[in-house]
């Protein structure tokens, strides 16, 4: 296979009426998970682009964490009462990875674990203004600590060298634009030659530079300028270019204006049939259309390890967004390890486990260093 190829349009992979994979809806209530939105824009039937239009502002809104009804009414005491309560009851189908340590530690035993990590929302909070998503000095001193005994890597839709500056950490492997481009370790293993250059890391060490999204870099710069004029006029809106893909973050966006943010990001679309439209938390992303995403990315970073096809490796995966459900499903269907979910809220997901919030995550982290410590005595 080809992951370069691209020239046609995407192949929808289901029948729906507007053209729209089963992705572009919010999380399934019926107990099943979505992969991230896939979006392909009707050319020739007219009406139905204001079908798909509606549909992405539907999105917008439900898989807004503070448009939820029950956050909005987070003053209210019954509210606030029925979201434990709603919380609860969810944790009994994906329980707290705290809780379950125990059972997670049994499982580990004897096994090398590998983690994988995703950044915003995971390690930092999520913040109003993405250029100040950082990591507390305690966060990045239990990350540094969890590498020490764990090959870790970090896996967000940030650019890689956006995630280095954020974690400043030169013990890590990093894989930014959705893992589109990869800084792992150098393998004679490697499926894929022709996508990987030989590089050098902070410390001066051999590694190598995976990136199957290389030929589209000139397409991607091209629409992260069109997006930037597109956009300049929506107050609160911010383009981001990612490096394999541009992020348009709605978050310090007026409700009443995302309508103009997702039309405009259609309309432009329109003339790129190579790219993709996906969408992760407040915000929508324009990739490749690549059969390539986080789930991959973890399983070149295992093979890179040498760490497939062994029956003594546990990898365990913690992200929060959508894109992450990708890296969860290939975990879950290889029966290889553990998804955990970091949310405030119930949601579907592929994950076994699941956190709160970022300061659970580093809970967790500190407590795999301790399990280690104890392991080793």
């Amino acid at each position: 296979m080809d992951l370069n190829s691209g020239s046609t349009s995407p192949v929808l992979t289901d029948n729906t009426r507007l053209g729209i994979h089963s992705g572009l809806l919010p999380y399934s209530h019926s107990g099943s998970a979505f992969s991230p939105l896939f979006l392909t824009i009707p050319r020739k039937r007219p009406g139905l682009l204001d079908d798909v239009k509606s549909s992405l502002l539907d999105t917008m809104i439900s898989s807004s964490p503070t448009h939820n009804k029950l956050l909005k009414d987070a003053n209210n005491e019954t509210a606030q009462s029925d979201a434990d309560l709603a919380y609860r009851n969810w944790m009994c189908k994906y329980p707290s990875a705290l809780a379950s340590f125990e059972q997670i530690a049994k499982s580990a035993n004897g096994k090398r674990i590998a983690l994988f990590l995703d950044y915003d929302g995971t390690l930092s909070p999520i913040v109003d203004n993405p250029d100040n998503a950082f990591m507390s000095n305690a966060m990045r001193v239990a990350v540094r600590n969890v590498a020490k005994y764990f090959p870790t890597a970090i896996i967000s839709g940030r650019s890689r060298d956006k995630v280095y500056e954020f974690v400043g950490l030169t013990e890590l492997y990093y894989a930014g634009s959705h893992g589109m481009d990869i800084m792992g370790p150098v393998s004679p293993s490697h499926g894929d030659s022709t996508n990987c250059i030989k590089s050098v890391d902070k410390n001066g060490k051999e590694v190598n530079l995976f990136q199957p999204a290389s030929k589209f870099l000139p397409l991607i710069d091209e629409v992260h300028k069109s997006l930037l004029e597109i956009t300049k006029d929506i107050v609160g809106a911010k383009v981001e270019n990612n490096k394999f893909c541009v992020s348009v973050h709605y978050r310090n966006v007026d409700q009443k204006s995302w309508s103009i943010v997702g039309d405009a990001v259609l309309e432009l679309l329109k003339g790129y049939p190579r790219l993709r439209l996906t969408h992760g938390r407040m915000v929508l992303e324009v990739r490749p259309v690549l059969d390539w995403h986080k789930g991959k990315a973890v399983e070149f970073l295992l093979k890179s390890l040498g760490l497939t096809n062994c029956d003594d490796v546990l990898p365990i995966y913690v992200g929060d967004d959508r894109t992450d459900e990708d890296a969860f499903k290939v975990l879950r269907e290889g029966n290889r390890g553990y998804g955990i979910l970091v949310s405030p809220m119930p949601k579907e997901s592929n994950a076994f486990y699941s956190l709160r919030d970022p300061s659970e995550v580093m809970e967790f982290l500190n407590a795999l260093v301790m399990w280690k410590k104890k392991s080793v005595v």
